[in-house]
C-alpha cells in the first residue's frame, strides 16, 4: 500500500516536473522572440522618424507662408486684430518646430 502511494507521488512529481519545465522554456522561448521582435520594431520605428521630422518641417514651412499671406493681406486691409493673428500663425509654427525638435531628441540621441 505504501509502495502504490510512494510510486503514485513519484509520478506526480514526474509530471509536474515536466510541465513546469515545459512551462519554462516556452516562456523563455518567447521571451527571447518578445525581445527580438521588440527590437525590430523599435528600429524600423527609428526608420520612420527622420522622414517624418522633415515632414514636419515642409508643413511648417507652408503654414509660415499661409499664415505670411493672411497677416499681409489682413495689414493691407487695415484690419484692427493684425498683431492677435500674427502671434497665432507664429505660434503655431513654433508648436511644429518644436514638435520636429522633441522627435529628434527624443528618438535620435
Amino acid at each position: 500500500m505504501k509502495k502504490r502511494l510512494f510510486v503514485r507521488a513519484y509520478r506526480q512529481a514526474l509530471v509536474l516536473l515536466a510541465v513546469t519545465q515545459t512551462a519554462v522554456f516556452a516562456q523563455n522561448s518567447g521571451i527571447s522572440k518578445g525581445s527580438t521582435a521588440i527590437t525590430s520594431a523599435a528600429a524600423d520605428l527609428k526608420g520612420y522618424f527622420e522622414p517624418v521630422t522633415t515632414l514636419i518641417y515642409m508643413i511648417a514651412a507652408i503654414v509660415g507662408l499661409v499664415g505670411g499671406f493672411r497677416i499681409f493681406a489682413k495689414w493691407q486691409n487695415g484690419d484692427q486684430d493684425v498683431q492677435k493673428s500674427a502671434m497665432g500663425w507664429v505660434g503655431s509654427i513654433l508648436f511644429l518646430l518644436a514638435i520636429a525638435f522633441l522627435l529628434q531628441t527624443v528618438f535620435f540621441p
